[in-house]
């Protein structure tokens, strides 16, 4: 293949530009096209959408786009604890809601592991949410501009490129051929580092009309011209994203096209990847990214020819992606604390002197309407009957503890993360799990980066028998403490 090097030769750079495209039969991706563990489509209410999200509470925000009308992505968890992201489209996106059904629904027929596979969808009133699998490790836009710990090597890249060839080759072989805004910040990482392609691209905002929400400089030109978006745009949009591969820059299409005419390939190639690739793997990039970036439509290869040009490139095929991401892997975390622990062990006694010691202090900064209300005889009977409730559950006595909370609860006048998870406790200690975590749930519904939620759920969902659930809630648990303890160390 050639020595190890980073600069790039000009041979065989002249000819991509009027080369015909040239089919080669696909490399078979079939297998990777079934997802097993994924449930079908299906319609959310906006309120089980808005417990899952907290509340859609801003720390749980996980991207947000533009300023006159946001579309907002959250990270949320459902019931089952399958964790979610949630797309709320400003509410006058999509005003006919019957097209909105329709798109949404046929994107959420797609089931492939190259894909963010579209769970469900909720349109109630002016309301238009996506639901989506949750991709915990960042968009490649974060891995490749603006990378913290160390740069996507050289392997990874090629791997993330054959993949989003493949997830559209997919998109396209049941009749999605269009992908709008097709760029770095629609490709996520799963738990384990793979790259996966989100299915947001695959709907259209019906209002706006708007394909394109990049500069102008990285859209197609006959999308400038038309104003509509084709199959081939999108293979435009894929040689921009080879050249970002290849630069590790956001840069324009046609300021690469003169570096590449004037063989100046040194100024268009990352200099974090010294030594990564072969002068003919380099040049094949190259070759394959002017050809997406022809302007006439007809001289773009098909993503058929793309995957199989990108499949021999391939390198340390047998490492997994997340050592090639750096990035820790789904079934290692932090260690567990006294805390998690207990909760391993399900050691109820021990939870409960915990959550004793904590007290009230979690409660700090939670809103509750108390604070603006004038201090009543009601309101001093609603706080007596919390007082009782904590000296119950200080001398362990559960029944009185959930009588005294659920008064308390339905009061309604405060808001109280704490009263939820005691009494989700006393449910546990009464061997009433199902209700301990629906308390634990709520919990997190006023509190949404909170350990001691997660934590009791997991405890209850290992009572409950749910013990890949209360492995999910654990971790979960374990990771929000750390932060929390990293956050507190730093201050």
């Amino acid at each position: 293949m050639g020595s190890q090097c980073t600069k790039l030769t000009p041979c065989c750079l002249d000819s991509q530009f009027k080369a015909a495209v040239v089919e080669v039969p696909s490399v078979g991706n079939e297998e990777k096209s079934e997802v097993n563990d994924l449930p079908t489509f299906r319609e959310f209410t906006f309120e089980q959408l808005k417990n899952a999200t907290s509340g859609f509470a801003v720390e749980n925000i996980v991207s947000e786009h533009g300023e006159k009308a946001p579309n907002v992505v959250y990270k949320g968890k459902l019931e089952n604890q399958r964790r979610i992201a949630v797309k709320r489209f400003n509410r006058m996106a999509w005003p006919d809601a019957r097209q909105f059904l329709e798109e949404a629904r046929s994107v959420g027929q797609l089931r492939n592991n190259r894909l963010v596979n579209l769970l469900g969808c909720c349109c109630e009133g002016d309301e238009r949410l996506l639901v989506a699998e949750f991709m915990p490790n960042e968009t490649l836009a974060k891995h490749l501009f603006h990378w913290e710990t160390q740069p996507i090597k050289w392997a990874m890249r090629l791997r993330v490129v054959l993949h989003l060839a493949e997830a559209l080759e997919y998109c396209t072989s049941k009749g999605r051929a269009l992908y709008h805004d097709l760029n770095a910040y629609r490709i996520l990482f799963d738990e384990d580092g793979n790259p996966k392609l989100s299915s947001f691209g695959l709907m259209k905002n019906s209002r706006d009309g708007k394909s394109y929400s990049t500069n102008l400089a990285f859209t197609p030109p006959e999308y400038l011209r038309t104003g509509r978006v084709t199959p081939e745009s999108v293979i435009y949009s894929f040689g921009t994203l080879l050249l970002d591969h290849l630069s590790g820059k956001h840069i324009p299409p046609s300021h690469a096209l003169d570096l590449i005419r004037d063989r100046n390939l040194q100024m268009l190639t990352d200099s974090c990847l010294e030594g990564q690739f072969s002068n003919d793997d380099g040049t094949e990039l190259v070759r394959l990214a002017s050809r997406c970036l022809q302007y006439e439509l007809r001289e773009r290869p098909s993503l058929k020819f793309l995957v199989a040009a990108l499949t021999p490139l391939q390198k340390e095929t047998d490492v997994a992606s997340h050592i090639l991401m750096g990035i820790p892997h789904s079934a290692s975390s932090s260690p567990l604390s006294p805390f998690g622990e207990a909760c391993l062990r399900k050691d109820l006694t021990a939870i409960h002197e915990i959550l004793d010691n904590i007290g009230y202090k979690d409660d700090q900064g939670v809103a509750n309407e108390l604070s603006f209300q004038m201090w009543t005889d009601e309101m001093q009977e609603t706080l007596n009957t919390k007082k009782k409730g904590d000296a119950s559950f200080k001398q362990k006595d559960f029944r009185v503890a959930i009588e005294c909370y659920t008064q308390f609860i339905d009061v309604g006048t405060m808001v109280s993360p704490t009263v939820f998870a005691r009494r989700s406790l006393s449910y546990l200690m009464s061997d009433m799990p199902q209700e301990g975590l629906s308390d634990a749930m709520q919990a997190q519904v006023i509190s949404p980066v909170w350990h001691v939620a997660s934590y009791l759920q997991a405890v209850a969902l290992a009572t409950l028998g749910m013990e890949n659930e209360a492995h999910a809630a654990l971790k979960e648990g374990t990771n929000i403490e750390a932060k929390k303890n990293q956050d507190s160390g730093q201050k």
